[in-house]
């Protein structure tokens, strides 16, 4: 999408991540994805967030697992959406951000944080890319893809916190573990068992 990512002083770290950030998406691609994968990859990522500093620290963060045509596939919210003071961690502006996330994967086929780290690197700006209005470019959303099937995601893996980088990383690292035991055979069989 951001072909020739020009690496100017301002925006080489971005262009540096926008790279790694497609290797990612090109990287990660499920066999096969169903409610039982969304469901624990939701469950997955609900847990590694409660470990982190950022939730020991008080912060919150939402969740959502979607198809592409916007079918709910898992949601959570992680935190407290409002004590008795109607102050809390997470929003129903979060929930809003997060839609608007899901929304430029659907647009794109690219994570939210490619597209953001994308358009800076190259002196771009969300209008300029037809991205505005119910679109939110925060990292935290991911596409899921199938291996045999490169036309279009099938899926959306989205994740706000407040934090675009700390985002797109708990996203990205739990689909890459989730991965990793997709292809590790039960305890105890062997790799012609499992077939």
């Amino acid at each position: 999408m951001f072909n020739g990512l020009h690496h100017t002083q301002a925006s080489s770290s971005n262009a540096e991540l926008a790279t790694q950030t497609l290797t990612e998406e090109n990287s990660y691609r499920f066999p096969s994805f169903n409610v039982e994968d969304a469901v624990a990859l939701g469950l997955s990522i609900r847990k590694r967030f409660r470990s982190s500093s950022r939730y020991a620290k008080g912060k919150g963060l939402v969740l959502s697992i979607q198809t592409i045509a916007g079918h709910a596939l898992f949601a959570c919210t992680v935190g407290d959406l409002g004590g008795p003071s109607g102050m809390g961690d997470v929003s129903l502006d979060s929930w809003a951000r997060l839609e608007g996330m899901i929304n430029v994967v659907r647009r794109t086929g690219h994570s939210t944080f490619y597209i953001e780290n994308g358009m800076f690197a190259v002196g771009k700006h969300q209008s300029d890319l037809g991205i505005r209005g119910d679109c939110n470019l925060n990292g935290g959303a991911f596409p899921i893809w199938l291996q045999n099937a490169p036309c279009c995601p099938i899926a959306v893996v989205a994740a706000y916190g407040g934090s675009a980088p700390d985002d797109h990383r708990l996203v990205v690292n739990s689909i890459r573990d989730y991965l990793k035991k997709m292809v590790q055979p039960p305890n105890g069989a062997t790799e012609s068992t499992v077939r």
